[in-house]
């Protein structure tokens, strides 16, 4: 299993008051994305911006696609940049990658199967692994689920010691601040915009 695919059934899995929103985690697997492409070599982070390298393919269909989709000419693309271009739709990436496994529900998913059919509580090995992580309070899947307010009111996890992992966390963290001040904006925007519509 990957850390994005963790990411995503934690987000799933921990309860909260919410549901994550889905441009936040897809930001999130974006960064998770790095961090696994930086645990086998495939890139480094240099002054934030990502220098691809020419580590060996993950074997997971995912994580190959975004080791492609690095940009290989100089300057290079900063991770904030990244974020923003491998996040578009990356959660439902994820979702339709877990299901068609069989690891949201147990079942591998069948042509024209409802979604609403999905048992959220199914108990399949790559739960069990996401859990047994989150449990474990590995400090990555920590840091990248605490951006996505996903709560945990256990003693803090130890930071990651990888300057570059550091990097891409914090990255994260203020991309998913920026998306949260985009959605406040456009609320105050529809809302004034009613406003006007509602003045006599």
């Amino acid at each position: 299993m990957t850390t994005p695919q963790d990411l995503f059934l934690v987000s799933l899995d921990i309860p909260r008051e919410e549901p994550v929103e889905q441009g936040d985690l897809s930001l999130a697997l974006a960064g998770a994305e790095l961090i696994d492409l930086l645990g086998v070599r495939a890139l480094s982070v240099a002054g934030g911006r990502i220098v691809p390298g020419a580590g060996p393919a993950t074997g997971d269909r995912l994580l190959d696609e975004a080791g492609a989709a690095l940009v290989r000419t100089e300057p290079y693309e900063t991770v904030e940049d990244w974020l923003w271009r491998r996040g578009q739709g990356l959660a439902v990436a994820y979702r339709d990658a877990l299901e068609a496994a069989g690891q949201l529900t147990g079942r591998r998913r069948q042509r024209l199967a409802l979604r609403d059919k999905d048992d959220p509580t199914a108990d399949t090995p790559a739960r069990r692994h996401a859990a047994d992580r989150w449990w474990s309070h590995e400090p990555v899947l920590a840091g990248l689920a605490s951006t996505l307010g996903i709560p945990d009111d256990r003693p803090a996890a130890p930071e990651p010691d990888d300057e570059a992992v550091v990097t891409v966390l914090l990255a994260v963290g203020d991309a998913v601040t920026e998306l949260e001040a985009v959605r406040e904006r456009r609320r105050i925007e529809n809302i004034a915009f009613d406003n006007i519509w509602r003045a006599p």
